[in-house]
């Protein structure tokens, strides 16, 4: 074992004990607090609907408790455990080593293993999850279809850019990780341009929203905030799972705002206004533009760091790595990475609800905080969202602010919806 093999392995254990000791602190906290529900919530919230929010908090974070020690392990047997190079040998008894074709099925079968690993916790997840507590609305046929669609997508995408990453990274010299940067940033966004259009609806229906008074009322909105749209429609996510949401996809002039029927059946008019609201504020305040700016600038010394890689020995031998091969160095670069990365994620996290508190301001300004407030409470109390998250494991793994400082934030500015506002609360 060499060096930098124990690096890792003291990198991985400690970001494993981590977790664990996370999702302890989450199972004990929301525990503790599944008796009452918080002073804020008590005139909005039931107390056996917070008790059904903390029981499927505490489901799912059991769930993925075996998930991730299953992961870390998997993870030594491929790289310490030789693992990735039996792989590598296995395919090239059938393919020529170092060549592209190798690369790809190589890189392939990595794929088709984790996916198979993961696949009872998936499972366990749609089938036993989600359908204890009435979420769940797929069939095993939707899901073995879906799982089909994902896999030919995979391959009439995924595959020519798989081969192209490689090829770059054979053919373009020592500094073929300036090509594989923005060849990678081109891929990224093409897919949001032709995910609304050609993607997306290979899995759900979209039609056009047919709600007049709805579609006139979000119509001024979007006038009013000066935000220009492919459409308005409504997502047939009702067939899958019975949480209900709203989002936005694509951009430029291919954005879309997309509701899903499980959101429109829950909601009033006013305060499906305050979700949009919420959602333009994310476009009004940059925030896309600002995550794919960081995305490109990441990539870019992610990238140059693989370059240097590619030229360490000790990099291969402390990863189980015999072959020196680019499909070697890109599959051991992305097993690693993740484990060395899990600094950032609060980091991110911190960044993500900073952009979510952006948007509520925006959206209390547009439609007026209390519409929004009211969504809110609807959308925790319906999709059993914990109100009392452990604060460490919040503050670590969640994008979102928690539901007491979300709906405090939002009591601090409530102020009624602008005068440019009151045609569309009317």
């Amino acid at each position: 074992m060499t060096a930098f093999s124990i690096v890792f392995v003291l990198a991985l254990g400690l970001g494993l004990a981590l977790r664990l000791y996370l999702y302890g602190r989450q199972l004990r906290h929301v525990a503790a607090h599944r008796s009452a529900v918080p002073e804020a919530f008590r005139e909005r919230i039931e107390l056996d609907a917070h008790q059904r929010a903390a029981d499927y908090t505490l489901a799912r974070v059991r769930a993925r408790l075996p998930d991730l020690v299953v992961g870390a392990v998997w993870l030594l047997w491929l790289t310490l455990g030789g693992l990735l190079q039996d792989i590598h040998g296995l395919v090239a008894t059938v393919l020529e080593p170092g060549g592209l074709a190798h690369g790809v099925a190589f890189l392939s079968s990595i794929v088709l293993l984790g996916w198979v690993l993961e696949l009872p916790f998936e499972l366990h997840r749609v089938f036993v999850t989600e359908a204890r507590f009435g979420f769940n609305r797929m069939s095993p046929g939707l899901f073995v279809a879906d799982t089909l669609k994902s896999a030919a997508l995979g391959a009439v995408i995924g595959l020519p850019l798989l081969a192209g990453v490689l090829w770059l990274m054979g053919a373009m010299g020592p500094l073929w990780w300036i090509y594989v940067w923005a060849a990678w940033l081109t891929f990224n966004l093409l897919a949001m341009l032709i995910w609304p259009t050609f993607i997306a609806p290979l899995f759900n229906k979209f039609e056009p929203l047919d709600d007049t008074t709805l579609r006139e009322r979000v119509t001024r909105l979007l006038e009013r905030c000066g935000f220009k749209s492919k459409g308005l429609f409504v997502m047939d996510g009702s067939r899958r799972s019975a949480h209900g949401n709203a989002y936005f996809t694509g951009f430029g002039s291919a954005k879309r705002i997309v509701f899903f029927d499980t959101l429109l059946n829950r909601l009033d008019g006013d305060e499906v206004e305050a979700v949009l609201a919420h959602e333009l504020g994310h476009f009004r305040h940059g925030h896309v533009r600002k995550r794919i700016a960081v995305m490109a600038v990441l990539s870019f010394f992610v990238l140059a760091l693989l370059g240097w890689l590619a030229g360490q020995d000790w990099f291969f031998e402390g990863l189980g790595m015999q072959a020196r091969d680019t499909a070697s160095l890109l599959a051991l670069f992305m097993l690693a990475m993740p484990v060395f990365m899990l600094p950032t994620t609060p980091l991110m996290s911190y960044w993500s609800r900073r952009h979510e508190y952006e948007a509520d301001s925006y959206a209390a300004a547009h439609a007026g905080a209390r519409p929004l407030i009211t969504a809110l409470v609807k959308l925790y109390r319906d999709n059993a969202s914990t109100l009392t998250p452990d604060p460490w494991y919040s503050g670590f793994h969640d994008s979102h602010p928690p539901a007491a400082l979300r709906v405090a934030h939002l009591e601090r500015i409530q102020t009624p919806a602008s005068p440019m506002a009151a045609p569309a609360a009317a």
